[in-house]
């Protein structure tokens, strides 16, 4: 068959690139599927369970070097020794706990092993005096440690003789955080993926079209675990990452292809031919996702300015995915439909719901509900203004309330044997075991200057005692470890690491251990936080001016970002930190949030806000910059995307909603908090308060020095772009949908 020359002639530039050759693009998309697949296999057994401390902090520092010097100082490894009813002091008790502590102390894994039986602490034994504990270090990087926990817990764990043995500590924390992790985001997407396609069937109609941002979705989640496979090989990257990477995958990937496949059947049903249709998309709504792409790509990069590596691996996997679902969205998908036709309408499953209805009844315009709204809001801008801001400013109030703390056991299920022990030993054992803040002497410190120095610190006010100073065998360091009388990281033992800390000595002092590295994680991201606001602040100023053109709606769009996370800032501290709802969701309330949690929860909630934000906004500046009229706009730009801004709400929370049915808090608290904060934006923000809030500030909405307009007219990109033609196509339609009340 002869190429239809005049045909090719229309089309160009990235249209022209991407739909030249739609079978081979296709092709190379499944081959980059499949080596992501072989790239990005086992990437969960390489992911890290830690990451919230800061690395070049005194923390830090004071735990490497206690690491080294002294290990049985720092054990992550505990046995809980159960007597059985016989006592921890019994003969065949006794001889049992120094049995399984030789073993212990003869694994290549293992340093520094202390014990009970070989120290008669009274901090290893229970209150009363049932139980004991032998305490190690399991030495290496974390792939290591997990290796070594999966290893030597069988080996220990349950009756030994005269004693029954449970596995706890940090190590067997982590490793059991991790399993947890890997069963529950299979089980999430084993939920998300067919509510999801329900869903998308229930929107287009077609299962055709329901398919495509699946395929995109896939694509995003695939590439971006091969990319975290890559980075693996260079730092840490944070096991919860893997979650984000699925939720931003699915979440990103079906809302950018959402997007286009419903802009491109418009403009189907307007030109009747694929190709001008896929090359009108892209002019108009594949502006659009990029633009978006890059606005959340920036929100999720400015937690690169943080030091902890929980906080950098959202980042590494949020910008991967995010680039990936706008490329798949961008590339992949205008060859499939360009390939599809018409044929993306097939297989309607609605067709016959749509029959019964058209013979009863005249059929509603599209979008006509959302259309309604909008003049009503705009009818009663200051009521909707001021109702809306005040409900959400009063659902965020808990969050002045917030206790910062530290992740620890208390994240997994209370039926998990470490949380158990963990929480056993809390309650059993005297002297607040764990939450000791110990100090590190170098310096060759003497005798009778150490002694000076646990005298000063013991009489600090709430101190319950001071133990040591244990000295190395070469004289050159000593570690005391002080003993609060308040809970491992409440206010009160954030305060006395202060006071350690100003405790005068002659010799050089370090200061570690829970609330040591809480004061100093807390501390890291005050100092860095101004910098993270200031760049998702500075650049989606930026990307929202060179969309709109105005100075105004940037800033509009900022402020009513903010104003849209507060219900999930609130809820997170009414139900996670204060224990609301624990029973029913099932997690542990420790009246505290981990530190990094709402700094990636404001990163990850403002991005996607802007997502939709900048969805809205771009058929609203179409609009204006066809008609002049700006109520008008406000109601076309509601009416077209107000469906497809729900739908996609609805969607993403589906997905956020099955990560937060993982048995772990943390994930828990991420999947619900910004499932609450995606459905507030789309269902309060966007459909009452930004018709408001652009009624009330009218025509000055689009306001800009001629300076600057100048400066959009050149560089600035709009979904308007498409030309003459495109806009001469669709006037008479976009006429009809004109709010006759609007026009002046």
């Amino acid at each position: 068959m002869m190429p239809d020359v005049n045909r090719e002639r229309t089309v160009g530039g990235w249209t022209g690139v991407v739909t030249a050759r739609p079978r081979l693009t296709l092709l190379l998309a499944l081959l980059f599927t499949a080596l992501a697949v072989v790239a990005g296999s086992g990437v969960a057994d390489r992911l890290s369970g830690g990451g919230w401390e800061a690395p070049d902090s005194e923390s830090s520092y004071a735990t490497k070097a206690l690491e080294e010097r002294f290990p049985a100082s720092q054990p992550n490894l505990v046995l809980l020794v159960d007597s059985r009813g016989a006592g921890v002091d019994s003969p065949q008790v006794a001889a049992a706990g120094r049995e399984l502590a030789r073993r212990l102390a003869a694994d290549a894994s293992i340093a520094g092993v202390t014990s009970y039986w070989s120290t008669g602490a009274p901090g290893l034994r229970a209150k009363d005096h049932g139980e004991a504990m032998i305490a190690a270090r399991i030495v290496g990087g974390d792939d290591a440690v997990g290796a070594a926990v999966e290893r030597i817990a069988p080996e220990y764990r349950g009756v030994r003789g005269p004693v029954d043995v449970r596995i706890g500590g940090v190590a067997a924390v982590r490793h059991e955080l991790q399993s947890t992790i890997e069963d529950d985001l299979v089980r999430a997407e084993m939920i998300a993926l067919p509510v999801t396609l329900v869903l998308l069937v229930m929107v287009f109609g077609s299962a055709v079209a329901a398919l495509l941002p699946l395929g995109v979705g896939i694509i995003a989640i695939l590439g971006t675990n091969a990319v975290l496979r890559g980075i693996t090989t260079f730092t840490d990257v944070s096991l919860f990452a893997q979650s984000l990477t699925t939720v931003l995958g699915l979440g990103l990937g079906i809302d950018y292809a959402l997007f286009i496949v419903r802009r491109f059947r418009e403009e189907l049903a307007d030109r009747g031919d694929p190709l001008q249709a896929v090359g009108a998309t892209l002019r108009t709504a594949g502006r659009t996702v990029l633009f978006s792409a890059l606005t959340v790509a920036a929100a999720l990069a400015a937690m690169l300015v943080f030091p902890q590596y929980f906080l950098r691996s959202f980042a590494y996997a949020g910008i991967a995915v995010v680039l990936l679902a706008a490329a798949a969205a961008l590339i992949v998908l205008p060859a499939a439909l360009l390939l599809l036709g018409h044929r993306v309408n097939a297989l309607d499953l609605r067709r016959l719901w749509r029959r019964r209805r058209a013979s009863a009844t005249e059929p509603r315009e599209p979008g006509a509900g959302y259309a309604g709204l909008a003049r009503l809001v705009m009818r009663r801008a200051p009521l909707f203004a001021i109702g809306a801001t005040a409900g959400l400013l009063l659902l965020g109030l808990p969050f002045l309330q917030i206790q910062f703390g530290t992740a620890d056991d208390r994240q997994l299920p209370a039926g998990a044997e470490s949380h158990a022990v963990q929480q056993h030993i809390r309650e059993a054992f005297p002297g607040n075991p764990g939450g000791g803040i110990t100090v590190l002497a170098e310096g060759s410190p003497s005798r009778g200057a150490l002694a000076g120095y646990a005298g000063r610190l013991a009489a600090l006010p709430g101190v319950v005692r001071v133990d040591g100073p244990f000295t190395a065998p070469d004289g050159g360091a000593a570690y005391l470890t002080v003993l609060p009388g308040t809970e491992a990281v409440d206010t009160a033992t954030q305060d006395l690491v202060g006071a350690i800390r100003a405790v005068d000595a002659q010799f050089k002092t370090s200061a570690t251990g829970q609330a040591a590295v809480l004061v100093d994680a807390q501390k890291a991201i005050a100092d860095r936080l101004p910098w993270a606001v200031g760049m998702i602040a500075v650049v989606t100023l930026l990307l929202v001016f060179l969309l709109t053109g105005s100075v105004v709606i940037p800033l509009q769009a900022v402020l009513l970002n903010a104003l849209s996370l507060t219900a999930m800032f609130g809820a997170v501290v009414w139900v996670f930190q204060d224990g609301h709802l624990s029973g029913l969701l099932g997690f542990t309330a420790t009246g505290s949030i981990e530190t990094t949690l709402p700094v990636l929860m404001f990163c990850l909630a403002f991005g996607l806000s802007m997502d939709y934000g900048v969805f809205l906004l771009s058929r609203i500046k179409e609009e204006y910059d066809r008609s002049g009229d700006h109520q008008g706009a406000i109601v076309f730009g509601v009416r077209r995307t107000g469906g497809l801004i729900t739908a996609a709400a609805v969607i993403l929370a589906v997905v956020m909603v099955a990560i937060g049915t993982s048995r772990v808090a943390n994930t828990k608290m991420l999947g619900l908090g910004i499932a609450l904060a995606v459905l507030m934006d789309a269902m309060v923000v966007r459909t009452l308060l930004v018709p408001a809030v652009m009624k009330l500030t009218g025509r000055a909405t689009w306001w800009a020095p001629p300076a600057i307009r100048r400066f959009h007219d050149r560089f600035g990109i709009s979904e308007g772009g498409g030309g003459v033609e495109q806009d001469t196509a669709r006037a008479p339609q976009r006429d009809q949908e004109r709010d006759p009340e609007s026009v002046r």
